[in-house]
């Protein structure tokens, strides 16, 4: 049997820590760094910074962690992979290149393409085969500022196999870059599913860096060293389970609250559904192997879809907001005698926009002790595809109302200001045979590698129900989070929201209390969308999955918080009746 490998992860999102890669590098023995630059969002950003600059299409902070790291990397032999290539793959591994250059080393430096569709985007769109991911309606319209296709392991797998020392991609998936260097390490096959979807689950625990050690975490008073969290790795083993932890003396924790939480993060129902393997959430097992230490065993695994997803980013549009501060008694009267005068001042009424949403954001508090606990919010937001509609003389109608209406009027921000384009976010899927990986060795030779993965068979057994029964007895008003955990985000437009017990008497509970119609109660703006429940018992867990809550995904939100990451913590606030019993 092959020994583990261990995996490290050195980046969440593009803009995270800049000296992680070298932390993770110095601070202990690895075999592969990694990280994950990439979401909806960061292509969006990419694509408007390559408009700006040509050589803008990928991450260059990952350029400057491999300048401080890859002599090290090389003397070691550790393995780098990353999918900071983003809309440029080639750039970026031609930057990395010459930075080597200057550097005196000479790694052998490998890029998988093929993910970008927008060079065939008009052929695929007449032919009917890119459809919504959601409905399943073909898409026609071809006004796109990117569309990618979420690209899996084994072109990663091929560029290690002809003796590469870093692999960037473009949109290959988060946990595709975890389980390519595992599925070369052990040689698995792919058929494989179980051992995929066990590194597809370490890579998803891994990928968001420091959220899976302690970072983000509901019970974070529990955890030491926050203000330098340690970034995580994952040691997979042959079978596909795997031992998450972090370096020794870095802060934070990586504990099974930890790693629940995260294995709960932007997930759907217990059907992870991924390029190379379908990884069944709800037979994931956790128990603690030291201190800080996981181990995530019993993933079981399925063949995936004929499909690939597909990113799409389009243009929205223009948008602007104006925010009024309402401040002390007659709140609501205030709100509507601003919203009312506005509308009068303004030269569109609301049936001119494409998008109007107001909102009072109660923040102000009953005898309150300075001048802003006594402030609320009121808030209208609107969209346009005409820039002129959302600029100044939107803006200037809400200036002209300062000495006119209310009492105690004033504004936030910086001052009136033009619309600002804004994107939108469309899942859609491609049969996968039109997907090819091309794998290029820079002054080698290309690797065409397919996307179709056979569809042979799988036999899963969930995790086991948890016992016990749920407790009852006296009960205290107290807020949710005193006993639970959750963890939120995105889901393109839509929102997921998970939520953790950490004894098996505390998921009896909330398995049988926290239904759907209880949480839209406790979430009024939650009460009128569709709301998928997921339970996790193997994981002590509930996830929902709450449709349409972000609108067209987290660029064009009108939410305070766009990519719904406080979400959790909003149901962590309200108050239940706990069972004493579960109290700490």
């Amino acid at each position: 049997m092959a020994d583990p490998i261990r995996i490290a992860n050195c980046s969440g999102f593009y803009g995270d820590r800049l000296s992680a890669a070298r932390e993770m590098v110095e601070g202990g023995p690895i075999d592969v760094l990694t990280g994950d630059w990439l979401a909806e969002l960061t292509m969006l950003i990419l694509a408007r910074t390559r408009l700006k600059r040509p050589n803008g299409g990928y991450a260059r902070t990952f350029v400057t962690q491999m300048e401080q790291v890859m002599g090290t990397c090389m003397d070691r032999g550790i393995k780098v992979v990353s999918n900071a290539g983003g809309l440029d793959p080639k750039g970026c591994a031609e930057n990395v290149a010459e930075v080597a250059d200057q550097l005196g080393l000479h790694p052998k430096i490998a890029y998988v393409n093929g993910d970008d569709l927008m060079p065939r985007i008009d052929e695929l769109l007449t032919a009917d085969q890119i459809r919504h991911f959601e409905t399943g309606d073909p898409i026609k319209e071809a006004d796109f500022l990117t569309a990618n296709a979420y690209l899996g392991c084994w072109g990663i797998v091929d560029a290690l196999n002809r003796g590469a020392d870093i692999v960037i991609t473009g949109r290959a998936t988060d946990a595709a870059i975890v389980c390519g260097p595992a599925a070369w390490h052990h040689g698995w096959g792919r058929g494989d599913w179980d051992q995929l979807a066990g590194a597809v689950a370490a890579g998803h625990v891994i990928e968001c860096g420091t959220q899976a050690s302690g970072g983000n975490y509901s019970f974070f008073t529990e955890v030491s060293g926050l203000t330098h969290t340690g970034f995580p790795f994952a040691e997979v083993a042959e079978d596909g389970s795997s031992v998450i932890g972090k370096h020794e003396g870095t802060g934070g924790q990586v504990s099974v609250g930890t790693v629940t939480s995260q294995l709960l993060y932007e997930i759907g129902g217990p059907k992870y559904l991924g390029p190379d393997v379908t990884t069944r959430f709800d037979t994931i097992e956790l128990e603690s192997v030291g201190e800080d230490r996981v181990r995530m065993y019993g993933v079981q695994g399925e063949p995936p879809p004929s499909t690939l997803k597909v990113c799409i980013n389009r243009s929205g549009g223009f948008r602007n907001s104006m925010t009024a501060c309402l401040t002390g008694l007659n709140i609501e009267a205030k709100a509507k005698l601003i919203e009312e005068a506005f509308w009068s001042s303004c030269p569109y009424s609301p049936s001119d926009y494409a998008q109007v949403s107001t909102d009072l954001v109660r923040t102000d508090q009953p005898d309150p002790e300075s001048n802003e606990q006594a402030v609320a919010l009121f808030r209208i937001t609107v969209k346009d595809p005409d820039q002129k509609k959302t600029g100044r003389a939107f803006a200037n109608a809400m200036t002209e109302l300062a000495l006119a209406t209310i009492p105690g009027f004033f504004g936030v921000g910086s001052g009136p200001g033009g619309g600002r384009p804004f994107g939108v976010y469309v899942p859609a899927c491609i049969p996968s045979e039109l997907v090819t990986q091309d794998v290029v060795l820079l002054d080698g030779e290309t690797h065409q590698i397919s996307s179709v993965i056979p569809p042979l068979a799988a036999n899963v057994t969930p995790a086991a129900e948890r016992p016990g029964s749920a407790p009852s007895g006296s009960t205290q008003k107290r807020p949710l989070g005193t006993v639970f955990g959750t963890r939120s985000g995105d889901k393109g437009g839509n929102a997921n929201l998970g939520v953790f017990a950490r004894s098996d008497e505390a998921w009896a509970w909330i398995d049988e209390f926290l239904t759907v119609e209880r949480l839209r109660e406790l979430l009024p703006e939650v009460s009128g969308l569709p709301v998928d429940r997921h339970r996790l018992p193997g994981l002590r867990s509930l996830n929902f999955l709450i449709h349409g809550l972000l609108e067209e995904g987290v660029a064009a939100s009108t939410r305070q918080d766009g990519q719904a990451k406080s979400l959790g913590e909003w149901l962590r606030a309200r108050h239940v009746d706990l069972p004493e019993v579960l109290l700490p």
